[in-house]
């Protein structure tokens, strides 16, 4: 049930790629890519939702006026994006299992999300879901608790996907067809074309 999962969305990054451009307020689907995202998860019935915020804060917060969701403002969102998943997963209850869901990748399909609750629920053993596309591995993420509690324990600018051999046949690959999941808009070129993607199918 997604009553029982927080979702973090991840919104704390400079945006330089993209000349400081926020990232989180390019527009999608009628709507910026914050507030989207923010949306799917509030209305999956994800609790909490909160928005991880740091460079732009002031920007996103005010996007997100109006809806019920938490912010955390990260001081040091520079130090890398272990930083800013550590003060997230800091705010939201230990037992909760957790979607990690960047604002970098905006394009997910909704059925992606329900797909990774769905493999959740028939799983009693899988503690790390990563969708998959053409056998690429992306984003949102599902935790279980146990994957939480080894991430407090890195580095802040240390890759969370270092800890992936630890968890070994505990990470469950969910192959989907949504290429949103690795279509990463970290830069202006990156984002046109997963635009143009999106333009062309029909995304639920």
């Amino acid at each position: 049930m997604a009553s029982a999962t927080a979702a973090l969305i991840l919104s704390a990054g400079a945006s330089t790629r993209f000349g400081g451009q926020p990232k989180a307020l390019l527009p999608v689907d009628g709507r910026s890519g914050v507030r989207r995202i923010a949306e799917i998860c509030l209305a999956d019935g994800f609790d909490p939702v909160t928005v991880v915020v740091g460079a732009h804060h002031h920007l996103i917060a005010h996007e997100l006026r109006g809806l019920s969701v938490d912010t955390v403002d990260v001081e040091n969102w520079s130090e890398g994006r272990t930083a800013s998943v550590q003060a997230g997963l800091a705010a939201v209850p230990p037992e909760r299992d957790v979607l990690l869901w960047p604002v970098d990748h905006p394009f997910v399909a909704g059925r992606t999300v329900d797909a990774l609750l769905a493999a959740r629920e028939t799983d009693l053993i899988g503690v790390w879901f990563i969708p998959t596309y053409q056998g690429r591995g992306g984003h949102p993420v599902l935790w279980r608790p146990p994957v939480r509690n080894d991430i407090f324990d890195l580095r802040p600018d240390a890759p969370i996907r270092s800890l992936l051999p630890e968890f070994g046949p505990q990470v469950r690959r969910l192959p989907v067809d949504d290429p949103g999941v690795v279509a990463n808009v970290d830069t202006p070129e990156e984002y046109q074309a997963a635009a143009r993607q999106w333009d062309d199918a029909e995304v639920v």
